[in-house]
């Protein structure tokens, strides 16, 4: 049994759909802004056909660059990451796409979580070498 089974079935999806997107865990939340993030946003936007997990993170990624929205990006660019669906290559040639695009400063904001993104992975890597 799941956490969210005792939840309305739109919101399973979205909370589920939320931790997939975001990669840590979530909470029921209350209030109007929750409920459309939740059931409108995850539940039924991210999962429409057309288009796939990753290339809703791209668009997401460049327009939240765009937006100099770098406290965002550092939740985005991680869990892209940790859920494979960008690697070191790709996430380094979005910056130099979105740099031109986006502008210097906003590129160098994406380029300061990318990289900070694939350091940590590594030395989570190392440290787990080490203990194994």
């Amino acid at each position: 049994m799941g956490k969210f089974d005792d939840l309305p079935e739109v919101r399973r999806r979205g909370l589920e759909k939320m931790e997939e997107v975001y990669g840590f865990d979530m909470a029921d939340g209350d209030g109007d802004f929750f409920r459309y993030t939740a059931d409108h946003l995850f539940a039924d936007i991210w999962h429409r056909p057309g288009l796939s997990d990753r290339d809703r993170r791209l668009l997401l990624i460049g327009m939240l660059a765009g937006q100099g929205a770098a406290d965002v990006l550092g939740i985005q660019v991680p869990a892209a990451y940790a859920n494979g669906e960008l690697d070191d290559e790709a996430l380094r040639e979005i910056v130099i796409f979105c740099t031109h695009y986006a502008g210097w400063p906003n590129g160098a904001r994406l380029n300061s979580i990318v990289e900070e993104t694939i350091a940590k992975a590594a030395r989570a890597r190392a440290k787990a070498e080490r203990q194994g």
